[in-house]
């Protein structure tokens, strides 16, 4: 386990949304991304709520965005250095936002993510 301090991941989490490639950050749409210091539930290291951009329809408006939830203390449990944190915070926040794309858990899996 390392400890990574709450701004140091916090800025981890966000340089990982800004590798995403443009074409995916400007389609997008009403989803917030939050950090979490605690481990969160068992056995996640990051969570996405709400509604896959392709479940959408035409009658999706006037709902909360949904959420990006990244869990410090359980990604910081399972990694033994700095780079293992930067490496698994990218992972993981790839992994949510396919979520938000409508990519299931069984083919992110099947994708590496």
């Amino acid at each position: 386990m390392i400890d990574v301090g709450d701004e140091r991941f916090e800025d981890m989490v966000v340089r990982a949304l800004d590798s995403l490639p443009p074409e995916l950050g400007r389609v997008m749409a009403n989803v917030a991304v939050t950090v979490r210091h605690d481990a969160g539930p068992p056995g996640l290291l990051g969570l996405y709520q709400g509604v896959p951009l392709t479940n959408r329809t035409t009658r999706y408006a006037g709902v909360l965005p949904d959420r990006i939830t990244i869990y410090r203390k359980a990604i910081c449990a399972i990694c033994r250095s700095d780079a293992e944190v930067v490496d698994q915070v990218r992972r993981t926040v790839i992994h949510e936002v396919g979520h938000h794309f409508g990519i299931s858990d069984a083919r992110l899996h099947e994708l590496g993510w």
